[in-house]
């Protein structure tokens, strides 16, 4: 089968995102972020000057070796063009996105190195532990957090942000499109990276894509637009991103030992990563080590996720433990499964 897609279809922004039904898949196969820490993340924390803030507690925790990922950073075409070959794109909430079917079926004819999708199709998962962290789905709690950012108004002018378990890469965009200073983005899976994250952030650089009006289709019943878009990015867009596979301490270690000099971020964007327990010293270690003194997380999760254990209250009580963060829920959300938006702030800064 031989695709050769590279135009857009505008939906109806009334219409929900498919991904938003989905709420008795997401009870059996929450979305799950990560990775290891144990031995070979104390070695490296320390060989890279990590946080004293992390404590001799959380360096003692390890998880499964079976989850660990190298780090890689991708790198951007010189023509981003070549970025949506291929590609269908669609509007979610505003902002340009990968039909992810159309992916999924060229990655089941060799496109996808990692195989993630085949095995994923197989085992009828949006989660495979070590394997596949579900980054090609848009999870409930992504287009909550978009939500209070605009509500809260939250500001990113100049602000060193990072995506992080970014799949589609939507909170980044946001960032981006709110004059951030530089985002940089991270998936457990490279193919996520390279066949969906990228090709977002490109769409919504283009000249096009940065002057979205709503208005054209909203509140119609237009058909689908299949104009071929020639995307005109914006290289100073461009140039404020970075792009990383790997698990999150193996992305820590590459940030820090990196031989341009390494600043930390101001703001932390995470959806949906906290479902499974056994993961929560990994995420505290990296915000610990990648977070600015006076920085802010912002994470969006359900109250609880049935079948594993995982939710806000304890992972809340996950960090009181460890001393390290204060805790604040920001926003509950009611319909639907109950979700929270929690901001994480170390205790002693500002």
């Amino acid at each position: 089968m031989d695709f050769r897609f590279n135009f857009f279809i505008d939906k109806n922004e009334n219409d929900e995102p498919d991904t938003l039904g989905k709420v008795d898949l997401e009870l059996h196969s929450p979305k799950h972020k990560q990775e290891s820490t144990g031995k070979k993340q104390q070695t490296a924390a320390t060989a890279a000057g990590a946080s004293p803030r992390l404590g001799a507690d959380a360096q003692q925790d390890e998880t499964p070796s079976k989850f660990f990922k190298a780090a890689k950073e991708h790198s951007i075409p010189e023509d981003p063009n070549k970025i949506l070959e291929n590609k269908v794109m669609e509007m979610t909430s505003g902002l340009y996105s990968v039909n992810v079917s159309v992916v999924e079926t060229m990655c089941l004819d060799g496109v996808d190195a990692e195989g993630i999708i085949s095995k994923s199709v197989s085992s009828r998962s949006d989660l495979i532990p070590g394997v596949y962290e579900g980054g090609l789905k848009i999870w409930e709690c992504t287009f909550d957090l978009i939500d209070y950012f605009s509500e809260a108004e939250i500001q990113f002018t100049n602000k060193a942000v990072l995506d992080l378990g970014c799949g589609a890469g939507l909170l980044g965009i946001v960032a981006l499109k709110g004059k951030a200073g530089k985002v940089h983005f991270q998936d457990y899976n490279s193919t996520v990276i390279d066949e969906i994250t990228l090709p977002n952030v490109v769409a919504n650089c283009t000249s096009k894509g940065s002057r979205l009006d709503s208005r054209d289709n909203r509140g119609t019943n237009k058909p689908p637009s299949k104009r071929p878009r020639k995307a005109e990015c914006l290289p100073d867009m461009l140039t404020k991103c970075r792009f990383f596979s790997g698990a999150w301490s193996e992305v820590s270690q590459l940030l820090q030992s990196s031989n341009s000099p390494f600043s930390k971020y101001d703001i932390i964007l995470t959806s949906e990563t906290i479902y499974n327990p056994e993961y929560y010293s990994a995420l505290h270690n990296t915000l610990a080590e990648l977070l600015d003194k006076n920085g802010r997380v912002y994470l969006g999760s359900k109250v609880h996720y049935f079948g594993v254990g995982g939710g806000i209250s304890l992972f809340e009580t996950f960090i009181e433990e460890r001393n390290v963060f204060r805790t604040s829920i920001v926003k509950t959300i009611d319909e639907g499964l109950q979700r929270c938006i929690m901001e994480i702030a170390f205790k002693d800064s500002i």
